[in-house]
């Protein structure tokens, strides 16, 4: 029995739900209806609420205008052009919607035209002609005019007589009777009769007497405004309706007519009616205002479809639920179980990677710190805390340099918040191989610390930073010792070398007229210079990085003119042909002038020796701007150039041109440049020369910009630290000098021979290189 009554609670419940989600649907659907219809009736009544104000606003301001500038002209008993033009130009500005032009208007009896012409012609009006009706005792001229919003048709006003049109007429006399402004019936503008007439608009005037403020009053003329009813209209319900309402403008004249002014249609099919008066002085005008009800805000347009769709889907998805729900409860609680076994499994597994990363965070070798966006530390392992030597950590990152001791990698100067990693990182910046040494209390003898930063990835729910260090201060010791060692071997390589080529110069001093001998020594002689000149280009090539850099201001000319002399006597001397060079004006740089001579000679270099067979070498070195203290230094020669696809390889290591076969060289001259030039902060490069041949150019700081132009240029070593590799670099080579002089007397002023009595790097780099030297 309860079987069979559970076999149909869930289709009893789902229709039950059915049910009820129809009636909530479609009671819902309705009341939305009936929600639009009225808002959007509220909405039309608030936009014809906001044009009837607009439409008074606007002509209150018309006339309070107007009655100012008749305050103003009542004051001066002797009206001329200059006086109107200066108390009417504020109108001009004001932004008048529809206002074509501001008239002053005076009464003259028939008689008295000829005098009154003249009289206004004398103060102003020139050319003034009044043209009096015919019919009339009095008359009403417009003597000055200004015409507004770019209108022209002034001249057709100007003299005529507005006396003889009936609705200015009346409301010029009703304004001189009250004392107060009035508004014509409606009627078209004379300016604008001779307009086509599908151009003219039906139009008001707005009068203000002028009146003196005398005891005894007395009245001078009006102030006349002209205003075009379409125009006004349009200027006015552009703005009001947003593009949604249709509007029509019916002026009710003194006689009780309705005259249709303007229309304004915007589009769509209007089912909503609004018609409002509009009070303008002492005439009504009737605004007529309709709308599509669709395209006003609060229609809703698809809403209620929208809500039924949504309803019934719903509802059906309700039902299906609760007919699931209501017959796999059983199953339902399997799976919840289910579910909650799988959540205690992902809970064990997610304490187990937990403390496994602990452990690894703890028995790591490598620092591990991170911060939030504020610098407070989130996370600092074991490793972190014994290489900085400190084991309470700072939150205020502007404490951080004082409370670690961190420093640059000279030791003396101390680290800028700006320049800490984790502070960069914090910015977005990734660090990679950051160097900073700390020393403190916990560190006093000081750590050598390489950093690597990057920004908090997003998935960890919060910004901040991560670093990761470790101590580098033996690696760099060692790098130190192969420094000394690459110069003991370069100098040990190149010792029994110049030992050779000693021996093979005397032996041909003494050969005599021996000449296959001497030829056979003659080419070993080539070969010790060509092994030299590998030797030496390869240790430029490893020294032209971390070579101790020594920046100053130096005169760029001096050194271009010396390196090119000394190219050109030593093509010379080997019999070639004598070659063509020229130095425009150079500017001042600031470089290390061992290392820019390298860059420079092995430029001059490659433009004497990479030429075509019987032609002159040729070399023209410029400079030309680079940018806000930086040069740009240019070698220009008339070679046998580089192929395009070889362009972008030939600063790359061992590269050699396919052009270049046959010329001797090792490929590595122009890496080295390249290196030497990156130091500096610069850039190198190769492109066509227009007259044939190649154009290498290299970006310098220029003198003296020492803040802008070498902020990229890397920190170099502590001077202490250096002076300590120069001198025993210099003890050991000064050993197996002495080893080699005891050996060969007499060759110790051979260039390999000569220890270095000041800087091993200037030595390997020096210039000019010897002519019996290839160097590319």
């Amino acid at each position: 029995m309860v079987e069979g009554r559970s076999r149909y609670t869930g289709p009893a419940l789902a229709a039950a739900v059915v049910l009820a989600g129809l009636l909530v649907t479609l009671l819902t659907v309705a009341g939305l209806r009936a929600a639009q219809r009225e808002n959007t009736r509220r909405v039309m009544d608030q936009r014809a609420q906001m044009a009837v104000a607009a439409v008074r606003a606007e002509t209150d301001r018309y006339r309070t205008l107007l009655e100012t500038v008749a305050a103003g002209l009542a004051t001066d008993e002797n009206l001329t052009w200059e006086d109107f033009d200066q108390a009417s130009a504020p109108l001009d500005a004001a932004g008048l919607l529809g206002v074509a032009a501001v008239a002053y208007v005076v009464p003259v009896r028939t008689a008295e035209v000829p005098a009154a012409q003249a009289y206004w012609r004398a103060h102003g009006a020139s050319g003034l002609t009044l043209h009096p009706a015919t019919g009339r005792d009095e008359h009403y001229f417009p003597i000055f005019t200004r015409a507004l919003a770019g209108d022209e048709a002034g001249s057709r006003v100007q003299g005529a007589d507005l006396g003889a049109v009936a609705q200015p007429a009346a409301a010029l006399d009703t304004a001189r009777q009250t004392m107060h402004g009035t508004v014509s019936d409606t009627y078209v503008l004379l300016r604008d009769r001779g307009l086509p007439a599908g151009q003219r608009q039906q139009s008001f005037v707005f009068a203000a007497p002028v009146w003196t403020r005398a005891n005894d009053p007395v009245f001078r003329g009006w102030v006349v405004l002209g205003l075009r009813g379409g125009d006004f209209l349009q200027g006015v319900l552009s703005t009001v309706s947003q593009g949604q309402l249709n509007g029509s403008l019916v002026a009710v004249n003194s006689d009780g007519s309705r005259v249709p002014v303007a229309e304004l249609a915007v589009g769509g099919e209007p089912d909503l009616h609004r018609e409002r008066p509009v009070p303008v002085g002492d005439h009504t005008w009737v605004l007529g205002l309709r709308a599509d009800s669709t395209r006003l805000p609060g229609a809703g347009g698809h809403l209620p479809a929208t809500v039924l769709a949504c309803g019934l889907g719903l509802t059906a998805l309700l039902a299906w639920l609760v007919h699931v729900l209501a017959t796999g409860r059983s199953r339902a609680r399997d799976r919840v179980e289910e579910a909650i076994a799988d959540l205690r499994t992902a809970e064990a597994e997610s304490r187990k990677q937990a403390g496994l990363l602990g452990a690894i965070m703890t028995t790591i070798g490598d620092g591990v710190s991170v911060v939030d966006d504020r610098g407070r530390v989130l996370l600092e392992n074991p490793a972190a805390q014994q290489l900085m030597g400190v084991t309470e950590p700072s939150d205020n990152p502007a404490d951080w340099q004082e409370h670690y001791g961190a420093f640059r990698p000279d030791g003396v100067t101390p680290l800028p918040l700006d320049e800490m990693p984790l502070i960069r990182a914090l910015r977005g910046e990734p660090i990679d191989g950051s160097e900073v040494i700390i020393r403190n209390a916990g560190r006093p003898d000081g750590v050598l610390l390489g950093i690597d930063a990057r920004p908090l990835d997003p998935s960890a729910g919060q910004r901040g930073a991560v670093a990761v260090f470790r101590d580098i201060t033996d690696l760099r010791r060692h790098e130190t010792d192969l420094a000394i060692f690459a110069g003991v071997v370069a100098h040990d390589l190149k010792a029994p070398l110049a030992i050779a080529r000693g021996h093979c110069e005397l032996a041909v001093d003494d050969l005599g007229d021996e000449d296959a001998v001497r030829g056979s020594l003659q080419r070993i002689m080539l070969a010790v210079d060509r092994m030299d000149a590998l030797i030496e280009t390869l240790l430029a090539y490893s020294t032209a990085r971390d070579a101790p850099l020594r920046i100053t201001d130096m005169e760029l000319a001096p050194l271009v003119r010396e390196v090119l002399q000394e190219r050109a006597g030593s093509l010379r001397s080997a019999g070639g042909p004598a070659p063509e060079w020229s130095v425009g004006e150079l500017p001042a740089v600031r470089a290390d002038p061992a290392l820019l001579r390298h860059v420079l000679d092995n430029l001059v270099g490659n433009a004497f020796k990479y030429i075509r067979p019987g032609a002159v070498p040729r070399a023209e070195v410029t400079a030309e701007p680079a940018g806000a203290g930086w040069t740009r230094i240019v070698v220009t020669d008339a070679g046998i150039g580089i192929p395009e696809q070889e362009k972008p390889r030939v600063f790359e290591s061992f590269h050699r041109a396919e052009g270049a076969t046959g010329y001797a060289g090792t490929g590595l001259g122009l890496a080295i440049c390249r290196r030497i030039v990156e130091r500096h902060g610069g850039v190198i490069g190769v492109e066509d020369n227009a007259g044939g041949g190649t154009r290498f150019f290299f970006t310098l700081p220029l003198a003296g910009i020492e803040e802008v132009a070498m902020r990229h240029i890397p920190k170099e070593p502590a001077e202490e630290d250096d002076a300590q590799v120069r001198a025993a670099l210099d003890r050991a080579l000064a050993e197996r000098a002495a080893m080699l002089d005891s050996r060969l007397p007499g060759l110790s002023a051979l260039p390999a021979a000569d220890p270095s009595a000041h800087d091993p790097a200037a030595a390997r780099l020096r210039a000019p290189v010897p002519d019996h030297q290839h160097q590319d």
